[in-house]
């Protein structure tokens, strides 16, 4: 299977990430955003970081780049796309996901693992058991995901809430919430449910020597 893994200017995570896929096999390629071509990709990632540090807004200047002509192009013809932390802010801002990535609301950045229950088995999800806890960690400022009343119940009624904010029985509520996200999403899929974004970082959690493998099941899910 192949992958691209779009790289910015403030872009931190994007070597974890190619880890992860390259740890399952994934024929990877890392893609400058300026470029303007895209290779063949099966799985198109946009990893987490500050790009442009963060500058006017998160993702602002990011989703402007040459290279997210052709993601959003490869994401109108059913391309496989993830946006982790600062990407999933970068796919806010250019409109393929639907919503806003405000201010934590303690107004502090966040640098913690954190329990997040599993509320499908989409293709992104397929590898984990539906409901199931898992651990990831968080690294942001701008994490609390909101959206308009019509939008939440869509996607509550669409079933694209991939992952909630939860304790480590499940539970989810306001003391569960670290960002102060809305119905406590962590992640989010559009409506043909092609495109995931999540401000969790899966990549982080692939090995049981540094942290678990909790992360792992999202890349094996795609893979498979």
């Amino acid at each position: 299977m192949k992958s691209s893994v779009i790289v910015f200017p403030g872009s931190n995570c994007d070597r974890d990430i190619a880890v992860a896929l390259e740890k399952l096999q994934f024929k990877n390629k890392m893609v400058w955003h300026k470029d303007s071509e895209l290779p063949k990709s099966d799985l198109i990632v946009i990893p987490g970081g500050f790009s442009y540090g963060d500058y006017l807004r998160s993702g602002a200047i990011a989703a402007k780049s040459k290279i997210l002509n052709e993601v959003i192009k490869a994401a109108n013809k059913g391309c496989l796309i993830l946006g982790v932390c600062n990407g999933f802010q970068i796919l806010i801002e250019t409109g393929l996901i639907k919503g806003a990535l405000l201010r934590n609301k303690n107004l502090k950045f966040i640098n913690k693992d954190v329990y997040l229950k599993v509320n499908n088995t989409n293709q992104f999800c397929k590898n984990y058991k539906n409901g199931q806890i898992i651990k990831l960690n968080i690294a942001h400022n701008e994490g609390n995901y909101f959206t308009d009343k019509n939008h939440l119940m869509e996607i509550k009624e669409n079933n694209l809430i991939a992952f909630q904010y939860c304790d480590e029985k499940g539970l989810v509520n306001d003391e569960t919430n670290p960002n102060g996200s809305l119905n406590n999403i962590a992640g989010i899929l559009n409506s043909k449910k092609n495109i995931l974004g999540m401000m969790p970082h899966p990549e982080r959690m692939i090995d049981k020597i540094i942290s678990n493998e909790d992360g792992l099941n999202i890349f094996s899910s795609i893979l498979n």
